[in-house]
């Protein structure tokens, strides 16, 4: 068994993922590239001009072309899209992957057009996200006091990043081989985990380096932690919100305290009550908080699909964990077929941008060795205005450089001779030479 040399490439997409994976040895090259998306409002600047998506992609194609052999198609052996948010999937969306063939295609297994179970999750996400999107969009145009608030803003923008249209449904459409013209190819399309764990180890063709994939789990019971909020709820409260809607609307106020109009007009002015009317009283509750919280639940259970998996090479492990947040996490820490594919780290992808709830404390505290062995903990991250100053947290970033970790992130490259930046702030990378175990 030969030296192998990795090399991750981290594209400057902004608020999202996107990674060149390149291995190889002295016979073979593979590469994969695991996700490729942009969150709307966290696109990069760059020498003072927004970057769109359009252009990584034609970055992406440009490097997969040198690779390949002169007048071939560029070429990309796994293409893994951890999950279906907005900030990893809308770059697929583009023409340009028209050019590349692909080998295999992997997604989460709740993508699954054949299995009963992904099929209801996914529905049942979909509707809530289109649900808490439609709530969000009537606050904004309701024009009452205090609707205008950031946390509807957040709450919109966790909505709008899980709506299945516009560039997400091209995406997975391309993705899936849903009308048959993603790529120059029709590649294979593996729905991870499988079933049957033995086809949860992957082999490269490069000797050494194997895939093993360890989540989303596939347990009913975590499936249902997965669930978003009861789609029941939302979709009425999406009409309730929703001023065209002439149902009667949830009363704040118990029934034994309401008194019938009729009773009251000798008391209280037309005026008075045309003017209670108007103000709409019986939404004067927590709504927006309400609707923030369920946001962020549809938010959590679509990060926790996202396909969790170690690159091993030569015994040394990299580790990609999409946005899974504590729950998928646990699903591997609990596991002891699966907790020892975390021993030996040379790489993490922060999970979920760095957010405080995507790296797990037991995780860094009980897995990570303090400096025993080199870490690479590559950040994709990029500005959105209303998350500054939480994401990356800041107490995560302190533990892991507490670990001995190295921080590769595009805004603050490290003097580190395993770590270069493209010139044109294209990209930024990690690569070593592992030799042979």
């Amino acid at each position: 068994m030969a030296a192998i040399s990795v090399t991750i490439r981290m594209y400057t997409v902004g608020f999202g993922d996107s990674f060149l994976v390149t291995v190889a040895d002295d016979r073979v090259t593979w590469r994969m590239l695991v996700d490729c998306g942009v969150h709307a409002h966290g696109r990069p600047e760059i020498d003072g001009r927004t970057r769109e998506i359009g252009e990584t992609v034609d970055t992406i194609v440009s490097d997969l072309r040198e690779g390949a052999p002169e007048g071939a198609p560029p070429h990309i052996d796994v293409i893994v899209a951890t999950h279906r948010h907005a900030d990893h999937v809308s770059g697929f969306a583009e023409d340009a992957w028209s050019q590349v063939d692909v080998g295999e295609v992997w997604v989460s297994f709740v993508e699954d057009p054949d299995d009963p179970d992904a099929v209801s999750l996914r529905t049942e996400q979909t509707e809530s996200a289109a649900a808490i999107a439609k709530a969000t969009r009537a606050l904004a145009a309701s024009g009452r006091p205090g609707f205008d608030s950031p946390f509807r803003a957040v709450a919109e923008d966790f909505a709008m990043n899980a709506v299945f249209e516009g560039p997400n449904l091209a995406a997975m459409t391309r993705l899936l081989g849903g009308d048959g013209t993603g790529f120059a190819n029709t590649p294979r399309v593996r729905f991870l985990p499988d079933r049957n764990p033995i086809r949860n180890r992957i082999a490269t063709p490069v000797p050494g380096a194997s895939v093993s994939v360890l989540g989303p789990s596939r347990d009913p019971s975590a499936l249902k932690r997965m669930n978003p909020p009861k789609k029941d709820h939302w979709l009425a409260y999406a009409d309730d919100l929703d001023p065209t809607v002439t149902d009667a609307p949830r009363p704040l106020f118990a029934q034994a305290y309401i008194v019938d109009e009729s009773e009251i007009t000798t008391v209280i002015s037309p005026g008075l009550l045309e003017a209670a009317k108007k103000s709409r009283l019986e939404y004067l509750g927590s709504e927006v908080e309400e609707l923030l919280a369920a946001a962020a639940v549809l938010e959590r259970s679509v990060n926790n699909t996202s396909i969790f998996f170690v690159l091993e090479v030569n015994g040394r492990h990299l580790l990609f964990v999409g946005d899974s947040q504590e729950g998928a996490w646990r699903h591997v820490l609990d596991d002891p077929s699966a907790r020892p594919e975390l021993d030996h780290l040379l790489f993490y992808k922060i999970g979920h941008h760095g957010s405080h709830n995507a790296t797990p404390r037991r995780f860094v505290e009980e897995v990570l060795d303090g400096g025993r062995e080199p870490l690479y903990a590559m950040l994709p991250w990029g500005s959105v205005k209303a998350w500054d100053d939480t994401i990356p947290e800041p107490d995560l970033i302190t533990a892991l450089a507490g670990k001995s970790a190295r921080i590769v992130r595009a805004d603050d490259v490290i003097d580190d001779d395993n770590v270069a930046c493209d010139p044109g702030g294209r990209w930024t990378q990690v690569s070593f030479t592992i030799p042979e175990p």
